[in-house]
């Protein structure tokens, strides 16, 4: 696999071939992201450099794992003092049809997650297949739920370069796009189901967190209106190896917002983020809780608000942070202690558990996968 189409300056003593650092001398076993997007457009990375297993096997990403379920451990014994034995009898009779509508509306998402990527990707000039673009989006979305630090992300465009010459730059640009919609859409339907479900109740930490999603969504709306316009006028002034990779960057993450192109985007962002609400109030149905008759626009705020938690980059899907995040949500609306923590922990495996499983499947069988790993296509789309 090339690790880019796009040619950055050159560095002294550097030789076609070669690792900016010297032929893959840097350090470690695995390609550390900065490294992946800055390697040279003529150099084969070995498959090693990218393996899966070894960046599950690293040190790191053991030691983040080991850090996530301490987290838990400490929240659910120390903290809250949780019977984690009737926690799992909650669980285990949870009712399966509900259980089944949640998976189903989690798993609705990623045809609309790939139909939106596929758009935001032909708005910059990379056209992709509407089961390709979702199989790519699901794989990335399995390496995030095993590796920290959203590596999946940079797993995404590496797929998407192997298989169709796309540049990588670029195509995280159209990513980072994806994520700015995804946390603003996230923020406003928050917003509105939290409005809605405390509506006559007066709670100053309710409102204080009201404000804070009003001054972030709002914030990023600026960042991104600033990037559009202004941003093009950056790369001035950075070094010609930067500015080379940031200037396919600003195109993958500005190219798609248009007039027309913002509402379809919005569109699809709004109806997969209305779809990660209903997965959570399904689980609540499921396990017949009777604390727990939370209603639709309660579910949703819970969902979104723990949902912004997987950003946070030390633990692969923010695990520990988004269980303590919705069962410290759940709390807001009076459900505390075991039956809390039997929605954290159903809903988590079900975003979690399921994708590991189910992508573990397609990562073995998935011709993407062998063909980024055996080398990959060239810049025009054939084989490199």
């Amino acid at each position: 696999m090339t690790a880019d189409n796009e040619q950055p300056g050159e560095q002294p003593g550097h030789q076609p071939g070669q690792h900016p650092s010297g032929s893959h001398q840097h350090g470690h076993s695995v390609y550390e992201p900065g490294e992946f997007l800055d390697a040279p457009p003529d150099e084969a990375i070995p498959e090693p450099e990218v393996s899966l297993a070894r960046r599950f096997l690293n040190i790191r990403t053991i030691g983040s794992i080991l850090f996530g379920v301490a987290m838990l451990a400490l929240l659910f014994k120390v903290v809250l003092n949780i019977d984690l034995g009737q926690t799992w009898r909650q669980i285990s009779g949870a009712n399966l049809a509900f259980l089944l509508l949640a998976t189903l509306s989690y798993y609705a998402t990623f045809p609309l997650r790939g139909l939106r990527w596929r758009f935001v990707l032909g708005r910059v000039g990379t056209q992709i297949g509407r089961r390709d673009a979702a199989e790519i989006l699901f794989l990335s979305w399995f390496v995030n739920c095993l590796v920290p630090a959203k590596l999946g992300d940079l797993y995404r465009a590496y797929l998407l370069k192997a298989n169709y010459g796309g540049s990588i730059s670029r195509t995280v640009g159209t990513i980072f796009i994806e994520r700015i919609a995804d946390i603003v859409v996230i923020f406003a339907l928050a917003l509105a189901a939290g409005f809605w479900s405390f509506r006559g109740r007066s709670r100053p930490e309710i409102d204080a967190l009201f404000l804070a999603g009003f001054v972030v969504a709002a914030i990023l709306v600026l960042l991104v209106i600033g990037l559009n316009y202004f941003g093009g006028h950056l790369s001035r002034f950075l070094p010609e190896r930067v500015a080379d990779l940031y200037e396919r960057f600003h195109e993958g993450s500005t190219g798609a917002l248009t007039a027309r192109s913002l509402p379809v985007i919005g569109a699809f962002t709004i109806v997969i983020w209305l779809f990660e609400g209903l997965r959570l109030f399904f689980v609540i149905r499921a396990l017949d809780l009777p604390d727990a008759n939370l209603g639709i626009s309660a579910s949703l705020f819970v969902a979104l608000a723990g949902s912004l938690l997987t950003a946070i980059p030390l633990t692969p899907a923010g695990v520990g942070f988004v269980e303590a995040g919705i069962v410290g949500l759940l709390a807001l609306y009076g459900v505390v202690g075991e039956p809390a923590v039997a929605v954290a922990l159903t809903d988590r495996a079900i975003s979690i558990l399921t994708v590991i499983l189910l992508g573990g499947i397609f990562y073995a069988f998935s011709a993407k996968v062998r063909r980024a790993h055996a080398g990959g296509v060239g810049p025009e789309g054939a084989p490199a």
